[in-house]
């Protein structure tokens, strides 16, 4: 888990959205390792996901905060920097269901990606946002993760 935030990073400012995506991944079984709260700084950004995914040996990396379209905004360009393949479907669901929500959702960045074996999940940075982006993907999220670590399996349901 990663959240980038300048004020939040420096003290100023509780990680509100990052605690609520912990309790959703934890409610869901899943164990979560590795909590970081970095700046809006590209390559913090990309140096923390490497470190969880390459030195962690993270499955999944969830980020919250800096997806849209404001300056200091760069968590999806860290993301792309460090990603070997896009997962598009993943973030047009996520932006799908936001806009019945509100018409910003348009303009968010988030993305997300595989590096290795571990899958790469940006969202939003409010708890609110973060919460119902998360759980629109929650379903597919284990499967997507078995798929990218090379279960053989077939997807279809019988």
């Amino acid at each position: 888990m990663i959240t980038v935030s300048d004020r939040g990073s420096s003290g100023e400012r509780e990680d509100l959205s990052g605690k609520e995506v912990i309790r959703i991944l934890e409610e869901a079984s899943f164990s979560v390792t590795e909590y970081h709260i970095v700046p809006d700084e590209e390559d913090v950004i990309a140096d923390t996901l490497i470190e969880c995914i390459d030195a962690g040996g993270c499955d999944l990396v969830v980020t919250t905060g800096g997806t849209g379209v404001s300056p200091r905004d760069v968590t999806p360009d860290a993301t792309i920097k460090v990603i070997e393949k896009e997962i598009p479907g993943m973030a047009e669901v996520m932006r799908r269901e936001s806009m019945n929500k509100t018409p910003h959702a348009m303009i968010s960045r988030a993305t997300a990606g595989i590096r290795g074996e571990s899958l790469i999940l940006n969202l939003p940075g409010s708890p609110r946002g973060a919460q119902e982006n998360l759980s629109v993907v929650m379903p597919a999220l284990r499967h997507a993760i078995e798929k990218i670590k090379g279960d053989p399996s077939d997807c279809a349901v019988p």
